[in-house]
């Protein structure tokens, strides 16, 4: 069932992401849907403003920027890797607000416990951080092999990381009273691991492997929309 209501959706970004990380979703949005493209500090049109480094200060600016957005329709949070984390803890804040989403929908992560929460890539070596990007995909060529460029693109990388290696641990009484949508690619190495998203509603989780690795998201615009915009997924 699509939603036949005016809704708004609010998208997080991925690590070294930014407003413009989900321009490709526009040919297939309905109109009668309200799209936020959110943005953290230090990139895009924030570029001047002082990067993050802890989960708090990113869910906080996640936060007032949606607050300021809302209005009556009724809503969506859709976040992608790092946004798919943070996604999480910005529900469990709205919900506390008394302002519920009608759904979560994270995609490219399994979830808290089941991914890089013990790797630490903010500090690496230039090298290893290419490889890294070069692993998770998603980063243009071109970053990698331009030094101005990727001098300039490393810091926004490594503040992410920073936030998602701050982030404190969720204990097993951690849910949200959400339905969680959970997509993931099929190459993905986590992607086993989707369920354990269920651990994290109280309500219900829906899951959908799609072809592709960690940027699969890029392959499947419109069935991604369609995901979103569904009431029954």
């Amino acid at each position: 069932m699509i939603f036949k209501k005016n809704m708004q959706v609010f998208l997080l970004h991925f690590a070294g992401g930014s407003s413009n990380s989900f321009n490709f979703l526009k040919p297939f949005l309905p109109i009668n849907f309200d799209f936020h493209l959110l943005e953290l500090p230090g990139r895009g049109k924030r570029i001047k403003e002082n990067l993050l480094s802890t989960q708090s200060e990113a869910v906080d600016d996640l936060l007032h920027q949606i607050n300021s957005l809302r209005n009556d329709k009724p809503y969506i949070i859709f976040g992608h890797s790092m946004g798919a984390q943070l996604g999480l803890m910005v529900t469990k804040k709205m919900e506390e607000l008394g302002d519920s989403p009608k759904k979560l929908i994270v995609a490219g992560n399994a979830g808290p416990g089941t991914g890089d929460e013990d790797r630490c890539r903010s500090t690496i070596s230039d090298k290893e951080l290419k490889e890294e990007l070069i692993s998770l995909g998603g980063v243009p060529t071109e970053v990698l092999e331009n030094e101005e460029l990727f001098n300039f693109f490393s810091p926004i990388m490594r503040s992410d990381f920073e936030i998602l290696e701050k982030s404190p641990r969720l204990d097993s009484n951690f849910k949200v009273n959400t339905p969680i949508v959970a997509v993931m690619g099929d190459e993905e190495e986590t992607a086993k691991d989707i369920e354990n998203w269920r651990h994290f509603t109280s309500i219900a989780l829906k899951s959908h492997l799609l072809e592709g690795n960690h940027f699969f998201i890029h392959d499947h615009p419109a069935e991604l929309v369609r995901i979103i915009t569904n009431l029954d997924d």
